[in-house]
């Protein structure tokens, strides 16, 4: 094919509204395209649909690792309350401060406010955790050398 009859297939494609033609012979193979001036629409992505997330009542910290609740088990008319000593961190619960010895406190025992009441090691470092009440142990909550999240409660106090 001569470079005028080449000429001549893209301007009868042009012409023509074609976009692609091919034309074979025992000499020669052509296919031609033509750049549509219409570009196809681009697709638009399909969105999930937004689904407003559900309002929730806001949470207050405790600053001070504990807080104030029932004893599980007992009427909630109840008026004896208890206070929680949480988890400041997440960690493994230690009741003691090594192996050999023993429980820094059990049930029943008698607490000072900022007396420590446990251990909780988190990235090799050993934090002693302490009482924000002074009273009697009622439960433990939580088994030795056990993970713990933040927040979790450890201990049940009976404040004096």
């Amino acid at each position: 094919m001569k470079p005028k009859e080449i000429q001549e297939l893209i301007d009868f494609i042009a012409q023509s509204g074609l976009d692609e033609v091919n034309i074979e012979t025992d000499q020669f193979k052509i296919n031609v395209k033509r750049n549509s001036s219409n570009p196809a629409k681009p697709v638009d992505p399909v969105l999930p649909a937004v689904v407003p997330a559900p309002v929730l009542p806001a949470l207050i910290p405790s600053t001070s690792g504990i807080s104030q609740s029932p004893i599980p088990g007992q009427a909630n008319n109840s008026p004896t309350s208890y206070f929680t000593v949480r988890s400041p961190m997440i960690g493994t619960f230690y009741r003691s401060a090594s192996p050999d010895n023993p429980p820094l406190v059990s049930i029943g025992d008698e607490v000072k406010k900022g007396q420590m009441v446990c251990i909780i090691e988190a990235m090799k470092l050993f934090n002693e955790i302490e009482s924000e009440v002074a009273g009697k142990v009622v439960k433990v909550l939580v088994e030795n050398a056990s993970p713990v999240e933040y927040d979790q409660p450890l201990f049940l106090v009976e404040p004096a």
